[in-house]
């Protein structure tokens, strides 16, 4: 029996390997376009971002989810192609073509074997410097997107995400998550188009590349259609302070009926340079980041609660917040609070243990090549970093940084920014059913309906 001990034992990890980075070509164009090409000949394949600093962070006041609809929009037709060509093009090159935006930035991407890079890459080029928004296609976005807010509403994890939204960034853009229907009736065509050329500019732009070119080729391509490109005011955002908490506070929208309550838990945190950032990404690990970590574990495992529990550190490029979240069920609303707040003042009050460290240490350093290892991962991470403002050499030091953190780090960052007297507690679910569960947890509980109006308040 003594020979099969090694069946009962986790084998020791593996020896981490040199990340083989390729090497990055860095420049930028005279109207002030940033270009990083990275060769990659092992596929003959090419991939694209364009990436501006202009995110839903940008979005106007008055319109709030401008930068979604723009992003939705802009492949809908340019100066020279309806959508319907865009779409041909794409499919007949075998390429895609995408735009998205988050809270700090956008990104058009396009990717296809680099035998059509150069028609690619102009078509890329096309759809950012000349799209025109055509009306019948404003419309329908406008319609379709009414329809996705009606059934938003529907979802609990959109009310919870919803209010956690308002209460922690207050006045702060970061507050908006989605378009208003109001928004939606004003908006114009004009609106895009000058947006489109207020935020696409190329002095607040990166063009990443990553695949199998000629650098000489693609530097003339490039310059081709890019270089006439006019700069703009890249001047950065004004944006207010985050609400200071003073007291823990119940935020409570109310589904009548539900099944199941949506439990978040949130502090302000860090912003993504934050030198506090990679102690926060260990204690997140431990506590709550993956299916071994102490919430799952707690809740789920332990006291089957919910099918997960989880932490989330979201740290972006003006502020950031730290949450532990789940689905329970409704009669194990408040016990679920209790074992939310046992594992947050664990965290906080006691030193993780070298095992909890080591194995979260080797999971971020084993899964981090993995992630990069293509060229979609690559270029991604790139673009986060020139967009976040990340050292040149994030890729390079990761793993150094990681295991770097010690206990007394993650303890250290934990008693800062996990807050639980101060936290804002935001439960969609049935009020009926959770209110005396979850008032021993605060004496301030305000309650909602789901269009987000005051109901009512308890304490």
């Amino acid at each position: 029996m003594q020979a099969e001990t090694f069946r009962r034992e986790m084998p020791s990890p593996l020896a981490a390997h040199p990340l083989n980075l390729p090497v990055a070509f860095g420049t930028t164009l005279s109207n002030g376009l940033g270009l990083v090409l990275v060769e990659d000949r092992r596929l003959p394949l090419i991939s694209f971002r364009l990436a501006f600093r202009s995110g839903d962070a940008n979005d106007p006041e008055n319109l709030p989810g401008l930068s979604d609809m723009m992003s939705h929009l802009l492949s809908e037709g340019t100066e020279t192609r309806t959508s319907r060509k865009i779409a041909e093009e794409i499919e007949r090159l075998g390429a895609t073509l995408s735009v998205g935006s988050t809270s700090d930035f956008s990104t058009v991407a396009a990717s296809s074997l680099s035998i059509y890079a150069a028609e690619v890459l102009e078509l890329l080029a096309d759809v950012t410097l000349r799209s025109t928004f055509p009306q019948n296609e404003v419309d329908l976005a406008r319609e379709n997107t009414k329809q996705l807010l009606i059934q938003q509403r529907a979802q609990p994890n959109f009310l919870a995400s919803e209010r956690m939204a308002g209460v922690i960034f207050g006045t702060h853009p970061y507050s908006s998550i989605s378009p208003t229907e109001e928004m939606l009736d004003a908006l114009t065509r004009d609106d895009l188009l000058s947006f489109r050329v207020s935020t696409f500019i190329p002095n607040s732009a990166e063009l990443v590349v990553i695949g199998d070119f000629q650098h000489d080729d693609l530097m003339g391509r490039i310059d081709e259609l890019f270089a006439g490109w006019d700069r703009g005011d890249a001047s950065p955002v004004p944006s207010p302070a985050l609400p200071k908490r003073t007291e823990r506070t119940i935020y409570l929208v109310d589904r009548p009926g539900s099944a199941q309550s949506n439990i978040v838990i949130a502090n302000e945190a860090i912003t993504r340079t934050s030198p506090d950032y990679f102690p926060m990404l260990l204690m997140h690990t431990i506590l709550g980041s993956n299916a071994s970590s102490r919430l799952f574990m707690n809740l789920r495992e332990h006291k089957g609660y919910t099918y997960g529990a989880y932490s989330n550190l979201d740290a972006r490029r003006l502020a950031g917040t730290f949450r532990a979240t789940a689905e329970v069920r409704t009669a194990v609303t408040g016990a679920s609070l209790q074992e939310f707040f046992y594992e947050l003042d664990r965290i906080r009050n006691d030193a993780v243990s070298n095992e909890e460290i080591t194995n979260a240490q080797s999971y971020l350093s084993g899964v981090f090549p993995i992630r990069i290892e293509t060229q979609d991962g690559l270029i991604d991470q790139i673009v986060n970093i020139k967009m976040l403002d990340l050292p040149d050499d994030y890729l390079r030091t990761y793993r150094d940084q990681v295991n770097a953190v010690t206990t007394a780090d993650i303890q250290a960052v934990a008693q800062k920014y996990v807050t639980p007297d101060k936290a804002a507690i935001v439960i969609v679910g049935d009020a009926a059913e959770v209110t005396d569960q979850v008032k021993p947890y605060s004496d301030n509980i305000e309650i909602y309906d789901t269009e987000g109006n005051p109901k009512d308040s308890v304490g």
